[in-house]
């Protein structure tokens, strides 16, 4: 008895290394450990915040003097006025915009991507222990904080669900189809009749797409969020989905049957999920997901989302996700041709 357990469990051993699953054991850990690594850590050269001042501004000399001279918590940049200022809070080049409040003489309105940020918690309490230090009392320089991005919790979030709805169609549902038509021949059969290689395609293309679109719809009315820039939006949609469904069949395309097909999937899910999806967390991750696909739609759908953002501002990344889905569909259509791993 005790010798078939051993036995049946070296073999499915043997077969978890044959369809590629154990892969996913060493590769998961792996993957959040560089994760983690490239996460900025807390005490461990810390990194300074960029704050930006309007050079026209009439500062309170004793201010100007403090954070000036906080070289080790600050790095002051000089914008040359105020919409200025918040175009590079919102591109991310600068952390903080400090304006002259309206209603106190000596206050500060601190300017943020987002209020609920623990960026904007840590501006706001360098500044409270650089006051004290400075004046000795307790009332803040910051009066006011003022984000850009509007919205609670569940539309900051939005984003991000979006994404993953994207990427897990796109990475888990359709390579995983496309291998099991593979391995149970039934693409070599259809293949045999009249229909040709890039009608086949083209349909499954058609698929992942709608299964996109009908997962973001549904987000949306569920959660009863607004659209943005309706126009802009669906035009971003739609090009993302052409994009991710085009790398998933290629994906497909690569695997002799469905076990290596989802191990694959995970492979490629998880680095265009987390690194795009943590990137305001981070400014090292921020600076390595622009690499992946998945950043320009990511950062796209949020722009249009929570800063209402028109397709003229991001066609740069329409057309990055255009060409990045024609190259995968083209690649996914020379293996189709080849007959790979039929």
């Amino acid at each position: 008895m005790i010798k078939n357990i051993i036995i049946l469990t070296l073999n499915d051993l043997a077969i978890s290394f044959k369809n590629k699953s154990i892969f996913l054991i060493l590769f998961i850990p792996f993957f959040v450990y560089v994760s983690l690594m490239l996460v900025d850590e807390a005490g461990v050269d810390i990194q300074k915040t960029r704050i930006g001042l309007i050079q026209s501004e009439p500062y309170a000399p004793v201010i100007l003097d403090a954070v000036q001279s906080a070289d080790t918590l600050f790095s002051v940049l000089w914008v040359p006025d105020e919409e200025e200022g918040k175009k590079q809070v919102k591109e991310k080049k600068i952390d903080g915009l400090l304006l002259r409040s309206e209603k106190e003489k000596t206050g500060l309105v601190l300017v943020v991507l987002k209020k609920e940020s623990v960026l904007s918690l840590s501006i706001v309490e360098g500044f409270s222990a650089l006051q004290k230090a400075v004046e000795g009392h307790n009332m803040n320089w910051i009066s006011d904080i003022q984000p850009l991005q509007e919205g609670g919790i569940q539309q900051q979030t939005l984003p991000t669900w979006i994404l993953m709805l994207a990427l897990l169609v796109s990475f888990i549902i359709m390579p995983a189809q496309i291998a099991e038509e593979k391995e149970k021949k039934i693409l070599l059969a259809l293949l045999q009749t009249p229909m040709r290689e890039i009608e086949w395609l083209t349909a499954k293309l058609f698929l992942g797409m709608i299964l996109i679109s009908i997962a973001v719809l549904f987000l949306h009315l569920m959660g009863g969020f607004d659209f943005g820039n309706a126009l802009t939006y669906f035009a971003f949609i739609g090009v993302g989905s052409f994009c991710f469904s085009s790398y998933g069949i290629f994906l497909g395309f690569l695997c002799r049957n469905q076990a290596s097909a989802r191990t694959l999937g995970v492979i490629f899910y998880l680095p265009h999920l987390l690194p795009s999806a943590l990137s305001d967390f981070s400014q090292k991750l921020s600076t390595v997901a622009p690499f992946l696909p998945s950043y320009p739609f990511f950062e796209s759908v949020k722009s249009i989302l929570l800063d209402h953002n028109g397709i003229a501002t991001l066609i740069p990344a329409w057309i990055y996700l255009f060409f990045v889905g024609v190259l995968t569909f083209f690649m996914a259509y020379r293996l189709m041709k080849k007959r790979w791993l039929m």
